[in-house]
């Protein structure tokens, strides 16, 4: 994406302590993001499915019926979004378990304002930024729309229902469209707990091409092309790319 066509980029940040919340919100808009708040766990999944998914979240830990944790383990389910984990809690345990399963970095209470927008920063440079815009349903092009938070893809139309390990791999090379996803990486974002080999990536792979290609002409595939020996790749341009 081109610097005249980048969009502003969208962060969620949810905690039931409202001043805490108010503080993240002025500081990240400050920085120039866009900001979403809520107010809980509930609030948070609500939001996604109502206005979609934002490029990064920033999550208490701790919150009244669904927690920071749970949280991350209902949206990861649809998506890889980056979480960062914001709390008061600073046990060597729940840190790691935060990072190894949950989220992409961990901030302390109290934070500094240069610290977050800092650590917010970083994360996204990591993860790459989001090539389309993020709605309740993404729309690749004319003929496919992705609806993640619902597990399904609109295929000329017609609804396909996808597997929470199809729907996070799409996402995980919607993210990075028109680069090179290695494939270490995508193993390492789909199953970061276990020892996985390719053959299982492959299996993914295939069912969900099955779904979103062309079934007219199997031998040239539009939207997710193998690098021979690097990786994999989302080939479809931006509806406001292939206007210009």
């Amino acid at each position: 994406m081109t610097e005249q066509t980048k969009r502003q980029q969208r962060i969620l940040a949810v905690d039931d302590n409202a001043y805490t919340l108010r503080l993240v919100e002025f500081t990240l808009r400050e920085a120039e993001f866009r900001v979403t708040t809520a107010i809980s766990g509930e609030e948070a999944i609500n939001s996604i499915e109502t206005i979609g998914l934002p490029d990064l979240a920033v999550v208490d830990l701790h919150m009244p019926g669904i927690s920071g944790f749970e949280f991350a383990h209902r949206v990861h389910q649809y998506s890889d979004l980056p979480i960062i984990m914001l709390t008061a809690v600073n046990h060597e345990e729940t840190v790691v378990e935060g990072l190894e399963e949950h989220a992409e970095d961990y901030i302390v209470k109290p934070f500094s304002h240069g610290e977050l927008v800092a650590r917010v920063r970083r994360v996204l440079r990591r993860m790459g930024d989001f090539t389309y815009d993020l709605e309740p349903k993404t729309r690749v092009d004319d003929r496919l729309v992705v609806d993640f938070p619902n597990r399904t893809a609109i295929v000329e139309g017609k609804q396909e229902v996808l597997t929470p390990t199809e729907t996070k791999l799409l996402y995980i090379l919607m993210r990075r469209a028109g680069q090179i996803v290695p494939t270490e990486y995508i193993l390492r974002r789909l199953w970061p707990m276990e020892p996985v080999f390719e053959d299982r990536l492959h299996v993914h792979l295939h069912r969900l091409r099955r779904k979103i290609e062309d079934k007219k002409d199997k031998t040239r595939p539009r939207y997710i092309i193998s690098e021979r020996g690097a990786g994999y790749s989302f080939r479809a341009v931006p509806l406001e790319l292939a206007a210009n």
